[in-house]
């Protein structure tokens, strides 16, 4: 009797789950998750072009320190990932009570991890700055000082941001975060307008808008899940701290492989960064540039790449693998379509965009050729590259999605960029075919393992 109630169970939650996530259901999922990415990036842009008009040794400035940014905050970005893939699992199962209660051990451990990034932030950075990039003019570096101080201090407020939206992600609401990612892009133009432009504070000035802007999103979000108790991820009685050990676990057993993946990525993308400041402003200049304007080439695939770590944990938790594969194809599908239409659009529009930055013609030369190698190869691979491993985590296949990304990285991107730029003498560009030549790699193998289907004998949670 036992077993025939639970095949019925598992019946009802698998047609469920096909019945929940039909094509209306997908669509309110999506738009808003590609819109914020859209709001995201086109104010990447504006940043950019705002800084730009302190003069390049600014932009250069905010860009190596982003890219340091980056892997500081891998941490807590990875920890949210862990708990949203948790979470889904259990809202999956139908299991609310452990749902709340994984969301909030994942508030606590992401609190605790950027406060502890930040203080060490702190206290290191030029220290950091000058292991990571060596000798770069006097005037990047001052920018770049003033800009990491900034950034350092709007950590928690970041870290508490991106967990909070991902917990929205986990249950399908998408919308409450991108509305809020709409303020928080608009506080932070408005910001940049006021102290960059009016208080002429330059690097500061947009430094000064970031913290602002993340504050208060953090706070809204956090406000509207603690005063929600009705909601699975309800936040309610957060503040009386209760650790529970096994729930932390679980996140981390998501999060401390896609942190440590996420990590070396980082480290190598700012070790080859490494080749832009030898050959000058201008090639640094136009890294910067280019890679603002090819993440609108990305805004589709990310999108899609956190609906599929939401469906495909929900199927998982429910032990429905068939909906995962079926729903999982179709996301990819819309993936490959739009990351091509994206790269087209930018391909025939590339110098027109260009000419926005005022970059110099040796610069606006290098970004060109930069977007010609990106748009060409972005519908090749980026999709299975980055949008398909997120369904490979979120059923918990997260060793294998890390061990062959940092193998990838380190062999692929890192070696072959500096083979090209100084061996095969070919500059900067090289480190872009490198580039494009490990999204290559990549796809190959999470292709290959989403097709034998081992990820179906993962397990994320333990009970």
């Amino acid at each position: 009797m036992l077993y025939s109630c639970n095949y019925v169970k598992k019946a009802f939650l698998k047609s469920s789950l096909r019945e929940k996530w039909n094509d209306c259901a997908l669509w309110r999922l999506l738009w808003p998750l590609i819109a914020e990415q859209v709001l995201s990036v086109t104010i990447g842009v504006v940043d950019t072009v705002m800084v730009m008009s302190v003069g390049e040794s600014a932009v250069s400035g905010v860009s190596i320190v982003d890219a340091v940014n980056m892997l500081l905050i891998i941490a807590f970005s990875a920890l949210a990932t862990g708990g949203s893939v948790v979470v889904s699992q259990f809202i999956g199962r139908r299991d609310e009570i452990r749902a709340r209660l994984s969301a909030k051990q994942l508030m606590y451990v992401s609190a605790a991890v950027s406060l502890l990034i930040m203080i060490f932030t702190l206290v290191s950075r030029r220290s950091l700055l000058r292991l990571i990039y060596g000798r770069i003019s006097v005037e990047v570096m001052s920018a770049a000082e003033i800009y990491f101080l900034l950034s350092a201090l709007s950590y928690p407020s970041l870290a508490l941001y991106n967990t909070a939206a991902s917990l929205f992600r986990s249950i399908g609401n998408s919308r409450v975060p991108m509305l809020v990612a709409l303020m928080v892009n608009m506080m932070n133009v408005g910001g940049n307008a006021l102290f960059v432009f009016g208080f002429k504070l330059g690097v500061a000035g947009a430094g000064i808008a970031t913290l602002a802007s993340r504050t208060a999103a953090a706070l809204v979000l956090l406000i509207m899940l603690v005063t929600d108790k009705k909601s699975s991820i309800s936040l309610s009685g957060i503040f009386r701290v209760r650790l529970n050990v096994p729930t932390i676990k679980n996140i981390l057993r998501v999060g401390i492989p896609s942190g440590l993946e996420s990590s070396m990525f980082q480290i190598g993308k700012v070790l080859v960064s490494r080749i832009f400041t030898t050959f000058g402003t201008a090639a640094i200049a136009a890294n910067a540039v280019s890679g603002a304007i090819n993440s609108f080439t990305f805004m589709p695939g990310n999108g899609f790449g956190v609906a599929v770590l939401t469906i495909a944990g929900q199927c998982a938790g429910a032990k429905d693998f068939e909906s995962a594969k079926y729903l999982t194809g179709k996301l990819m599908k819309l993936a490959y379509a739009t990351v091509a239409g994206f790269s087209l659009i930018i391909l025939l529009t590339r110098e027109s965009i260009i000419s926005l930055f005022g970059l110099s013609p040796e610069a606006a030369l290098i970004a060109k050729n930069f977007l010609l190698i990106h748009c060409i190869m972005s519908p090749l691979s980026w999709p299975s590259s980055f949008t398909l491993p997120n369904a490979l985590r979120a059923t918990g296949d997260v060793r294998y999605c890390m061990v062959v990304s940092i193998a990838s990285m380190w062999i692929v991107r890192v070696s072959f960029a500096y083979l090209f730029a100084y061996a095969f003498h070919m500059g900067p560009i090289g480190a872009w075919i490198a580039m494009v030549s490990d999204w290559c790699v990549r796809a190959v193998f999470f292709i290959i393992r989403w097709r034998n289907g081992i990820w179906q004998t993962k397990t994320v949670i333990q009970d």
